[in-house]
C-alpha cells in the first residue's frame, strides 16, 4: 500500500535539506534587536526615535520572559494544515487579550527608561485610557494594514505588544506542524508580511536567504534573486547608496514595482532584518524617488498616509 508522507516527513528524510524555517530565539531576539538599534542609531537622521524603539525593544525582551500566551489548539493547527493556511493567524477573533496586558507592561517600562517627552507622555497617556474595545480595535487595523485607522505615532507601542505576544507563539510551536502557504510574502505561521530579507551564514543556514516576519519573527526561507512580495523571478535588481554599507540593498522587482531590502550576515554579521531597515531611510527615499514602493511598512515606523497613494 502506498504511504503518503506529510512536508515535514518529507523534509526529514533528506538531513541536507536547506531549513525551511528559523524560529526566534526567544532568550535573545529583542535583546539583540535593541543592541543594534543603539549601534545604529549614531548614523541615523532619526537618532533618537531609534533610541526610543531600542528601549521598547528592550521592554519587550523583559516582558515576554513574563507571559505565556495561548497556544493554537490541535483543531486549529489541523484546519490550518488542511487549507495551507497560517497556523496562529494574527487576524483571529477573539485575540488573546493578554497583548492588552503586555501594552501597559510596555509602557511602564519605556517610562522607566527616561526617554518620554512630553508630546510622548500625551501619546502613552491616551493609549493608557483607551477601553479594551478600542484598543482591539487598533490591534485589528494594524494586523490588516489599514494605515489610516491608526496614528502613526500610537502604532508602534500597539505593534511592540502584538509582536511580544506572537513571538511567544512562534518560539513555541512545533516547526513540523508549520503548513507550507501558497500565498507569496505571508508568513506561515501569523500571516503577516515581512520586514526584510536576510542571507545568512553560519552552520545549516549557510548562504541561504530568508524573510523575517514583521509581527513574530519567525523566518522562513526564499530563494535568492526572486520577490518576495510577487514571487516573480523577473526584472529584480539590487541597489545601494553610495559610499553605504556593503551589508545593505534594496531589492526591487519591476513586476510588481515594490522593494524589500536585503541583508547579508557576511558583510556585517551583526545584521538585523527590522533594526538595519528602520535605521536606513535614505534609501527609502532614493528607492521612492527611482519610483518603487515599500512591499510593506516597517513595524516600528508606521506610515502617516496608505502606502498606494
Amino acid at each position: 500500500m502506498q504511504r503518503i508522507l506529510d512536508p515535514g516527513q518529507i523534509e526529514s528524510l533528506d538531513q541536507t535539506a536547506i531549513p525551511r524555517l528559523r524560529v526566534p530565539e526567544r532568550g535573545a531576539l529583542f535583546s539583540t534587536r535593541a543592541a543594534r538599534l543603539r549601534q545604529l542609531a549614531g548614523a541615523s537622521p532619526i537618532g533618537g526615535y531609534i533610541r526610543l524603539m531600542a528601549a521598547l525593544a528592550d521592554a519587550q525582551q523583559q516582558t515576554l520572559a513574563q507571559i505565556s500566551a495561548t497556544m493554537p489548539t490541535a483543531q486549529a493547527i489541523a484546519l490550518a494544515q488542511q487549507h495551507s493556511m497560517p497556523i496562529a493567524p494574527a487576524t483571529t477573533q477573539p485575540r488573546d487579550p493578554l497583548w492588552r496586558d503586555v501594552l501597559q507592561r510596555l509602557l511602564d517600562r519605556v517610562e522607566a527608561a527616561g526617554l518620554v517627552t512630553p508630546p510622548l507622555a500625551r501619546v502613552i497617556d491616551g493609549l493608557r485610557i483607551k477601553r479594551d474595545a478600542e484598543l482591539d480595535a487598533l490591534a485589528d487595523a494594524i494586523v490588516a494594514l489599514r494605515f489610516g485607522e491608526v496614528d502613526p505615532a500610537s502604532a508602534p507601542f500597539v505593534t511592540a505588544a502584538l509582536q511580544v505576544v506572537w513571538t511567544d507563539i512562534a518560539s513555541r510551536i512545533d516547526q513540523r506542524a508549520v503548513p507550507y502557504l501558497d500565498t507569496p510574502g505571508a508568513c506561515p505561521v501569523c500571516g503577516a508580511q515581512p520586514v526584510a530579507s536576510i542571507v545568512r551564514v553560519g552552520g545549516q543556514f549557510q548562504g541561504y536567504r530568508y524573510v523575517q516576519c514583521g509581527l513574530c519573527s519567525t523566518e522562513w526561507h526564499v530563494v535568492r534573486v526572486k520577490c518576495t512580495n510577487c514571487d516573480s523571478t523577473k526584472g529584480i535588481a539590487y541597489h545601494a547608496i553610495d559610499g553605504g554599507s556593503e551589508a545593505l540593498k534594496a531589492e526591487s522587482c519591476d513586476e510588481c514595482h515594490t522593494y524589500r531590502k536585503i541583508g547579508y550576515q557576511e558583510k556585517d554579521y551583526d545584521f538585523e532584518p527590522l533594526a538595519d531597515d528602520l535605521a536606513s531611510l535614505t534609501l527609502d527615499l532614493l528607492m521612492n524617488e527611482a519610483g518603487y514602493r515599500r512591499s510593506s511598512p516597517n513595524p516600528l515606523l508606521w506610515p502617516e498616509v496608505p502606502s498606494d497613494e
